[in-house]
């Protein structure tokens, strides 16, 4: 092991600032919790002097036990001309409560002459009054040097005589900024090692992500001497964000050696990604390293292949170390390897001799040529692999359905649906409405086949996507249309190509309710009661 690396998460601050990202106090408090039970060693709640939210959260907190994370209060350095007790951002800070409070303080001589309008030496006086005055209140004090790194590059005795500043008056860790995002690996390591001698207080290091460097730098950072590390779950912050807490944990406890949480802890990395994902209303990036959907999903036929025999051949680190799992995904790209392993994983048993996946290899990349794409809709891939080798039984038959949209001149429009299908020997009409033609469409569907399998209410649509395939033809173009649908035990989801979107609707529509039936079939039949 290469020591300890202390976490600092400011999701709850400057993740909020970025674009998008809107959390309630109560948000902040689940978020907390999360972090707490996680083991993050620090965590930011928010800046109570500046809105009345993160003032709210303080309150909400202030009622909680954290049993891992230390909270903490951000706000800056007094404002120039008064004193640190006057000055009403410090009293806030003070009046959380919490024993650990972060103040930045700028570490650039243009901000301090050109932004600020101050001169160098009140700037100084800033930092230190401030510092002072919370550690003579008993607070532990973590000083942000912002826009260190440009500062140093631009004015480097400047911009060390304000850590000095920080240091003289009683900082327990100073944490240079790399606020613009704009430094590379090497400078950030060149920079620090400078310092260093310089400093006798531990260093921590807060990057943004503006030129996609800020899990690298805080990574050279760390290799340089730094033993904190700021930043928020997913990368969210302003503009390009911040340093990927997620991507920092990964690569510090399993590529370079150092302890930051439990490994019992990292198992959980996925799960908490895709917490804060939820909460902040943002859907999960699906390449995002060790935790997104993507990152063990293997499509190529080549690499299928390998995996099967030996999964280093193609993965770094095994998924259920971060709490994810393996994915095969079907594709037009795919082998016999990628139909084997996915039909194994489905429980559907394949001929022997290769014959059945030669067979559904060649309608994929027949279907995916007109449009369909499987890779992203395991539900109507499952269905096709069942047709294919002939073990699908259809639940029911479409024999036709008819959807009208009116509209008057109010501006006021509805839609109405009839189908008729067929179930074994019995067939069914019913009508319906809904709030738009797919929907109209469902609700008859449903109405029709719910005195056949009941349990065909258990299961509902909770996202409808539209993708024009090929734009070139205007309205003319096809259209795939994607359908997630869920019932108590699962998510699944289908597809469905056509030039006509009502069409194409359809045919995902038909396959959501089939893949709910078969299963439900497969347990008990028609008419059971299922």
């Amino acid at each position: 092991m290469s020591g300890n690396i202390i976490l600092y998460d400011t999701t709850l601050r400057d993740g909020t600032q970025g674009e998008q990202v809107n959390l309630s106090a109560e948000d902040k408090l689940r978020i907390a919790g999360k972090l707490d039970e996680f083991g993050i060693a620090y965590i930011e709640g928010g800046w109570p002097g500046s809105n009345p939210k993160d003032a709210r959260f303080f309150e909400l907190a202030a009622r909680t036990s954290f049993k891992s994370s230390r909270l903490t209060a951000f706000g800056s350095t007094r404002r120039p001309g008064i004193s640190s007790e006057d000055d009403q951002n410090i009293k806030a800070l003070l009046q959380t409560g919490v024993k650990t409070v972060t103040v930045f303080g700028k570490s650039w001589d243009l901000h301090v002459s050109q932004i600020f309008e101050v001169s160098l030496e009140e700037n100084l006086g800033m930092i230190a009054d401030s510092i002072a005055y919370l550690k003579k209140k008993g607070r532990e004090v973590i000083f942000d040097a912002e826009h260190f790194f440009d500062g140093y590059k631009n004015n480097p005795e400047y911009a060390l005589r304000t850590l000095k500043a920080a240091i003289n008056s009683g900082a327990d860790t100073i944490v240079l900024c790399d606020t613009n995002g704009g430094s590379m690996p090497y400078e950030v390591t060149d920079i620090i090692t400078e310092i260093m001698p310089h400093v006798r207080i531990p260093v921590g290091i807060h990057a943004h992500n503006d030129c996609g460097l800020a899990v690298a730098n805080s990574l050279a950072a760390v290799k340089a001497g730094a033993g904190m590390v700021q930043g928020t779950i997913n990368g969210y912050g302003e503009r390009c964000g911040n340093a990927d807490l997620i991507s920092v944990m990964g690569n510090l406890q399993l590529k370079m050696g150092y302890q930051c949480v439990s490994a019992e802890g990292l198992r959980h990395l996925t799960e908490l990604s895709l917490f804060v994902s939820e909460l902040a209303n943002i859907p999960p990036f699906n390449q995002r390293p060790f935790v997104g959907k993507s990152a063990f999903a293997h499509k190529g036929g080549v690499h299928v292949s390998a995996v099967t025999k030996n999964p280093a051949a193609y993965e770094h680190i095994g998924p259920e170390m971060v709490g994810n799992r393996r994915r095969v995904l079907v594709s037009e790209l795919s082998g016999k390897s990628n139909i084997e392993y996915k039909s194994r994983e489905m429980g559907i048993r394949l001929g022997g001799d290769g014959v059945d996946s030669q067979k559904i290899v060649a309608e994929i990349k027949r279907l995916e040529d007109q449009g369909y794409q499987f890779d992203a809709a395991e539900g109507s891939l499952e269905l096709l692999i069942k047709k294919a080798i002939g073990q699908f039984e259809e639940p029911f038959i479409l024999e036709s359905f008819r959807v009208t949209i009116e509209k008057d001149r109010s501006g006021e429009s509805s839609s109405h649906a009839t189908i008729k299908i067929t179930v074994g020997n019995d067939q069914e009409i019913t009508a319906a409405e809904g709030d738009g033609p797919v929907n109209a469409l469902d609700n008859a569907l449903r109405k029709a086949l719910t005195k056949f399998y009941p349990h065909i209410n258990e299961m509902g649509l909770i996202d409808f996507k539209v993708r024009v395939i090929d734009g070139s033809e205007a309205t003319a173009a096809k259209v795939r249309v994607q359908i997630e649908s869920r019932d108590a035990r699962e998510i699944w989801t289908t597809i469905g190509v056509s030039k006509d979107i009502i069409e194409a609707s359809w045919q995902a529509l038909a396959d959501s309710v089939q893949y709910k039936l078969i299963r439900e079939i497969n347990h008990d039949g028609p008419g059971n009661n299922i």
